[in-house]
């Protein structure tokens, strides 16, 4: 094996790829905060709670986010901890940003599912849950806010089970009743760790002589009847839970519990270093041509988000890469496959929220960005010169919410265009027109409707264009396969036909009733949910 094998090989076993999902609140972005702190990425983690603070979290970068205190776009963020290279894909939190979730998903290699101790398992983290279900990503549970009243740790585990239909394994125990605990129980370890109520929310770890919960140790340290009941619940656990398989984790059939508090550090190292050990390395990725293994030498990557007006006084547009298999190296040729060219990949960049630093190479797991002259696209794939393949297809959303928009002063009409292409090039909305108007308005569609909140807002603040948006009363999309322009289409009174940004026919309805009524007038033509290739 070529020293270059080997070297591709190690880089590849040291990384670890994942997206961090959750219900809104439940303090995904404050718990990302807290790992990049471990990581030594920030010296001071700035708590999304105190949002009059003048530190927000590093994590949201857009100011409606720091003035809302959620998270409405994907940030890649890049840290190495215990000689690991980690990549952390925090999502947006809000449902109406579902779609950006998808597709960040599709780049990571496990998911760390964040769960509020109070509220268990809520509607966002079924969905997000099911999404990684289908793909075979192994997910690990951290029930977080243990600093406050909850449900008890069994109920949670049950809860898991029921709702999500996996099955939970605690790598670690409360320690004392609830919403009021003392530590947690590690049971690999047989440890031990005390929260400390101290200003600086640190811990210290009890370390078992013995091995065993039984240890008098802990007898002394937390009181007699918080070791009893210690001692009970890992009776119970041993006899009549599960085993620890590894195997059943990395097949997503086994979700790894941890227990803590991202708000006050409490439970968070511990959850990291274990967490580390037992995730993936990058994983081989599908393609049409079949699996590419991360550690096969020729570079394959794609792309999986566009992100416009990161740096406003430049107005640049990232295109975010995962990289699959070989060494990327900057200045490096490679072949775009959607248009055959040869891109340069000259600026590569790595990120930490804003922060971003130029790079040399990056290996298979690695996601970095990539100026975007406006060739990019969303789910496109890069490979060697010479090679010719698509790693597999991205989902596509059909819009459920509809807008007319167009700018209040027609002198704008140039930056509104432009704000338009590239703000929905991103993947957040997606824009359409009628034909017999021209680019004086536009359709918009989007999954959610604060998704139409946020290109408001995006085009007054990074491209000065106020707008007046009109919404319209149609819930579902059509695209249109046989229609024949010399043909009306039947059915359509009470809806509208549009076309979407590659020209093909779309139609829109009030509900689904209409479009059962427009199937059954016009047989000739396929209403599809989403668009075919």
């Amino acid at each position: 094996m070529s020293t270059t094998a080997t070297e591709l090989q190690t880089e590849v076993q040291r990384r670890r790829t994942f997206a961090i999902i959750s219900h809104p609140d439940a303090g995904k972005t404050t718990l990302t905060e807290k790992l990049l702190l471990y990581g030594g990425a920030i010296r001071l983690a700035g708590t999304v709670k105190a949002r009059k603070a003048a530190k927000h979290a590093v994590s949201d970068w857009m100011e409606i986010e720091k003035q809302r205190g959620i998270s409405v776009t994907s940030s890649v963020l890049q840290f190495d901890y215990d000689g690991y290279r980690v990549n952390i894909l925090d999502t947006p939190g809000h449902q109406d940003f579902s779609e950006d979730t998808y597709r960040t998903l599709m780049a990571t290699d496990s998911a760390v599912m964040v769960i509020d101790v109070a509220k268990g398992v809520e509607d966002q983290t079924k969905k997000l849950f099911h999404v990684c279900r289908q793909r075979g990503i192994p997910i690990f549970t951290f029930v977080n806010k243990l600093d406050r009243h909850g449900k008890s740790p069994f109920e949670l585990m049950e809860e898991i089970e029921n709702v999500l239909g996996i099955r939970a394994y605690p790598m670690n125990w409360p320690v004392g009743v609830d919403g009021d605990y003392k530590g947690v129980y590690n049971r690999r370890l047989a440890q031990i760790e005390l929260f400390d109520n101290g200003g600086a929310h640190g811990q210290w770890v009890m370390p078992s002589t013995i091995g065993s919960a039984e240890d008098p140790a802990f007898t002394e340290l937390l009181g007699a009847d918080a070791h009893n009941q210690l001692i009970e619940d890992i009776e119970l656990l041993d006899m009549a839970g599960d085993q620890f398989d590894i195997e059943k984790v990395l097949q997503g059939e086994l979700t790894p519990m941890f227990f803590g508090s991202a708000l006050t550090n409490f439970g968070v190292r511990p959850f990291l270093e274990e967490f580390l050990q037992l995730a993936p390395p990058p994983l081989a990725r599908r393609s049409v041509d079949g699996l590419v293994a991360p550690d096969d030498e020729g570079f394959t990557a794609f792309v999986f988000k566009i992100q416009a007006n990161m740096n406003p006084t430049h107005r640049d547009r990232i295109a975010f890469i995962r990289i699959c298999s070989g060494k990327f190296a900057r200045g490096m040729s490679v072949k775009h496959v959607p248009s055959g060219k040869s891109v340069k990949l000259a600026q590569p960049q790595q990120f930490m929220a804003q922060e971003r630093v130029i790079i040399d190479e990056a290996y298979p797991g690695d996601v970095i960005g990539l100026f975007d002259p406006g060739v990019f696209g969303i789910g496109d794939t890069l490979c060697m010169e010479g090679k010719n393949f698509q790693f597999e297809d991205f989902p596509v959303f059909p819009p459920e919410h509809f807008a007319r928009v167009q700018p209040k002063d027609t002198m704008k009409r140039k930056q509104f265009v432009k704000g338009m292409t590239q703000l929905t090039q991103e993947g957040a909305v997606q824009v359409f027109r009628q034909p017999e108007i021209g680019v004086e308005s536009f359709i918009v569609g989007a999954v959610g409707v604060l998704q139409m909140e946020v290109l408001e807002y995006r085009l007054k603040q990074e491209y000065g264009v106020d707008i007046l948006m009109q919404h319209l009363a149609f819930s579902v999309a059509r695209w249109l396969d046989g229609y024949d322009p010399a043909k009306p289409v039947k059915g359509l009174d009470s809806g509208m036909l549009i076309r979407d940004g590659k020209e093909r026919p779309v139609a829109l309805f009030r509900n689904e009733w209409s479009v059962r009524w427009a199937v059954e007038q016009n047989p000739q033509i396929r209403f599809l949910t989403v668009p075919e290739r």
